[in-house]
């Protein structure tokens, strides 16, 4: 077998995990969240810049100001998750090159001293980032729901701040009652691997 991580990790990171639904309500701590973060910060970004931020909602206060912002079908979701984080890309990531990207501080302002530069740069990252994270948190053995199904400028306005662009919200728990949908169809490998 070409792969070598363990086949039940496979199974437990990719095969068999799914975009939960529903969820019981057994508490997700913040030891969860900290060893998940843990796990997943060495996922590789450009220059390693970062820029991934991550909002918890855990108050009811909180939590239903959120579910407002949220696409109908997925207000019951957000609302009964045992927590809910909202992932966002910081632009102004480059101030904290120099401490994350010794080896050229200067990058700092060759390649990021203008915002759009910034907000490209950190979409993309952050994205992958929070892929990273999505796979963290299905090895803590919990399922999550990412979900890009509400408004964006809503959010931003109540929990970030002008220098942050939501990218999605994460429901995270131990999944519930019915909480997956049949899986869908994927492409095969010869539909999307070209050899040149």
């Amino acid at each position: 077998m070409p792969l070598v991580l363990d086949p039940a990790a496979q199974d437990l990171l990719f095969r068999e995990a799914r975009s939960a639904n529903t969820f019981t309500d057994e508490p997700v701590t913040d030891e969860q969240v900290q060893a998940i973060y843990d796990l997943v910060k060495y996922g590789p970004t450009a220059f390693n810049q970062t820029p991934l931020r991550i909002t918890l909602v855990r108050s009811p206060e909180a939590r239903e100001r959120l579910v407002a912002h949220m696409a109908e079908g997925n207000r019951p979701k957000t609302a009964s998750a045992p927590l809910v984080a909202i992932l966002s890309a910081d632009n102004e990531f480059h101030e904290e090159l120099p401490h994350l990207f010794p080896a050229a501080p200067q990058i700092k302002d060759i390649f990021f001293a203008e915002r759009p530069v910034r907000e490209n740069a950190a979409a993309l990252n952050a994205a992958l980032q929070a892929a990273y994270f999505i796979v963290g948190v299905r090895a803590a053995g919990l399922a999550a729901g990412p979900m890009t199904a509400f408004d964006f400028e809503g959010v931003r306005k109540e929990f970030l701040d002008d220098d942050h662009t939501p990218l999605m919200v994460v429901n995270i728990g131990r999944p519930g009652p019915d909480a997956w949908y049949p899986r869908s169809p994927r492409l095969e490998f010869d539909q999307i691997v070209t050899t040149v």
